[in-house]
């Protein structure tokens, strides 16, 4: 869980990289993709916080019944999602090639090591942070 909670923003990043959402779609897809709760008290601080911090913006939606305040990534949150996965890649490639397993899968890596991950990225995304890009 405390593994969970420090990639949360990353998380919150990917998903809005695919679709602005509001914070109540937020919390249902964290459910959905992970199946852990984080709650209002916690998601719209965070929001707040990386709307301040230039990684993300809102909107509101006045379109519907009820009002709800649009978040979507900006640029400055897409360069960080980008530098971060990039980082993660490298640890990633670093445990697979010190192990000669697929870290977090326990598997054998394909082919010879990290020659048979045709996209570090993709396996970035779906093994270390749980996220398929067409789920998002």
């Amino acid at each position: 869980m405390k593994l969970m909670r420090g990639l949360l923003d990353l998380v919150v990043l990917q998903f809005l990289r695919a679709n602005p959402m509001h914070g109540y779609q937020i919390i249902t897809s964290l459910r959905k993709q992970f199946g852990v709760y984080f709650g209002p008290s916690t998601i719209y601080p965070l929001l707040s916080l990386m709307e301040e911090n230039g990684y993300i913006k809102s909107h509101w939606d006045l379109e519907n019944d009820r009002p709800r305040k649009v978040y979507g990534i900006t640029q400055q949150g897409t360069e960080l999602l980008g530098c971060t996965e990039d980082s993660l890649g490298h640890i990633y490639r670093k445990l697979a090639i010190g192990t000669g397993k697929i870290p977090f899968l326990g598997s054998s890596l394909p082919g010879n090591g990290l020659n048979g991950l045709t996209n570090g990225k993709k396996h970035v995304n779906e093994n270390l942070l749980g996220i398929k890009d067409q789920e998002l």
